[in-house]
């Protein structure tokens, strides 16, 4: 059986497997990804864009992808995304979560817990809110 619009290999059956992003659970397809902020993916996308403008190749799924990330981006240059990783990268938090802390942008760490509650007890709440704290002010601050 070939599955139309899939390039990533053999048609593997799908099996029922229970994914819970709160615990972490997010199927083997996530086991080795790399999690991007989407401020990461809308460099990558506009550093594409005039390639792809050129040649004709924008697709309509790569100008809405961009429009989104355009839009919810929350850092807006490369050196304060930098940043934002460099703030992120000594925490020991999984790649999932620290794409969440920077794509949600919460300033209460409360909020952030409850919208992502794998972080549970892996931060303490003083430093988890010093870490909001700071990445909002790059936020606020950035050139």
């Amino acid at each position: 059986m070939i599955r139309a619009g899939r390039k990533q290999g053999p048609y593997r059956p799908r099996t029922e497997e229970t994914l819970d992003a709160g615990k972490l659970e997010l199927g083997e397809d996530f086991q080795d990804a790399e999690c991007l902020l989407i401020s990461e993916v809308k460099v990558l996308l506009e550093a594409q864009y005039e390639s792809k403008k050129e040649e004709k190749n924008l697709t309509d799924v790569y100008t809405k992808t961009l429009e989104y990330v355009q839009k919810f981006s929350r850092y807006t240059n490369r050196d304060t995304i930098k940043e934002v990783r460099a703030l992120l990268k000594p925490t020991n938090l999984e790649p999932f979560e620290c794409a969440q802390l920077g794509n949600l942008c919460c300033t209460e760490y409360d909020e952030i817990k409850s919208l992502v509650p794998s972080i549970g007890d892996k931060i303490s709440d003083d430093d988890l809110d010093s870490l909001l704290k700071q990445m909002d002010s790059l936020k606020k601050y950035q050139g």
